[in-house]
């Protein structure tokens, strides 16, 4: 996926605040700036040096863990499927791991850089959704795979 995508308008935090129901610290997402349903999205994450995470991981060598990487690629992954399946009687649903298939991680990620979501659509069926994407810095893969992600109506907790 080259460049952004089509979308009416970009999505700010406010947007997608009201589409996920992560909140902070755990909301990795901080703008959509492409979305084509059934297709592809691509979002970013600012990272910065303030991240709870940064704290321990590691002191004096800051580095994103690379599941919260692979999470923040979920979360961009939960936007394409918000538009890509139609609303049940109630309007929301809930998106839960299902699966991480050969994720790789090419380099790390360290305050200051700007994380880029590309996440592709491969299938979705049934209330399971299958995705392959990839994270990029300055335009480096530093983490790319596959993901399925299960689609629920009703909240499991």
């Amino acid at each position: 996926m080259e460049g952004n995508v089509p979308i009416e308008k970009p999505m700010d935090i406010q947007a997608i605040l009201e589409m996920l129901p992560h909140r902070y610290p755990f909301l990795l997402i901080d703008r959509v700036t492409g979305c084509v349903p059934h297709k592809q999205v691509r979002a970013l994450k600012n990272v910065t040096f303030n991240e709870p995470f940064f704290v321990g991981h590691f002191p004096g060598h800051p580095v994103m863990p690379g599941v919260l990487i692979v999470e923040a690629m979920a979360q961009a992954a939960a936007v394409l499927a918000h538009y890509s399946i139609p609303k049940g009687p109630s309007g929301k649903l809930y998106y839960y791991f299902a699966g991480i298939n050969d994720m790789r991680f090419k380099r790390p990620v360290i305050p200051g850089d700007q994380l880029i979501l590309e996440i592709n659509l491969l299938r979705l069926m049934r209330g399971v959704g299958k995705f392959e994407g990839r994270a990029l810095v300055d335009g480096n893969v530093v983490a790319e795979g596959g993901m399925l992600c299960s689609i629920k109506e009703e909240a499991l907790f």
